[in-house]
């Protein structure tokens, strides 16, 4: 098993555990590797320390927030630099999380301003920034996932993705609230080589994400597309590893096959993070 997404502290809200603890945790249940995850910072050096004298890979990323100069390919560059395998476009700050009404998680002193990020083509003055995060990735063959951009962003960025020679593609989530983006279009973007992400906390703090609409969510993508995470860490989520096994064993419930679904949480996401 891999969890190419979950949460730990320090952060700027509560988690359940911190990355040691997190990393403990994933040792004990027999995975080979994880993804730890921040919104407000790169999560490349926390990754390194909590994977020290380890059993497992832990790799770290970069979310492309306020707090790392939004679209910043400066910011992608030191991460990348040091061993960081995935670079997220905006999210907890991207439009659509304020426009969705969600939290935005971590607000600055009113003194600091607060932004909100997009891509074209709804933010077109950043094209030339987009680019050159992409090229940075393409040159580190990491991964670069979709974050909580809208569905039109999305289908502007992959192809542009390619273009710049990106060859590892994520849809972050692209069924949770935002994008709320439909199976079928996540069917024809992972056509051209993307995974969609179905996480365990859409499961479990999703209203509308029951496990009937998440297997029909696969189905349409196909088994082979997809990739399971347990996007946990939460106060009231349960343990990372077992987050994910309670959404393995709803899809499954679902008819869907638990020997797929277990590649969707290891084969799949360790062979699109790892080098």
């Amino acid at each position: 098993m891999f969890d190419l997404h979950v949460h730990a502290a320090p952060d700027v809200v509560a988690r359940r555990a911190d990355d040691i603890d997190t990393v403990a945790a994933y040792e004990r249940a027999g995975y080979s590797g994880c993804v730890l995850k921040g919104h407000y910072e790169s999560t490349v050096g926390r990754a390194h320390a909590a994977g020290r004298g380890r059993s497992m890979a832990v790799y770290g990323g970069i979310a492309l927030n306020q707090h790392t100069g939004g679209i910043n390919p400066a910011a992608v560059a030191a991460a990348l630099s040091a061993g960081g395998r995935v670079v997220w476009m905006p999210t907890a700050d991207a439009h659509t999380q304020e426009a969705a009404g969600l939290p935005r998680l971590c607000g600055p002193p009113s003194r600091l301003g607060r932004h909100s990020y997009g891509v074209p083509p709804l933010e077109v003055n950043v094209e030339d920034s987009v680019r050159e995060v992409c090229r940075l990735v393409a040159e580190a063959d990491a991964v670069l996932a979709t974050g909580h951009l809208s569905t039109d962003e999305v289908c502007w960025l992959l192809p542009v993705a390619r273009e710049c020679g990106v060859r590892r593609l994520l849809l972050t989530h692209p069924s949770y609230t935002v994008p709320a983006m439909s199976g079928q279009l996540a069917a024809q973007l992972c056509a051209d080589g993307a995974f969609a992400e179905i996480t365990a906390f859409q499961l479990l703090h999703q209203p509308t994400a029951t496990s009937a609409v998440l297997a029909a969510f696969v189905r349409e993508v196909g088994l082979e597309h997809v990739v399971l995470s347990s996007d946990a860490g939460q106060p009231d989520s349960p343990p990372a590893p077992q987050a994910l096994e309670q959404l393995i064993d709803a899809l499954a419930e679902q008819g869907l096959d638990r020997g797929a679904l277990r590649a969707c949480a290891g084969e799949l996401p360790e062979s699109l993070v790892v080098p």
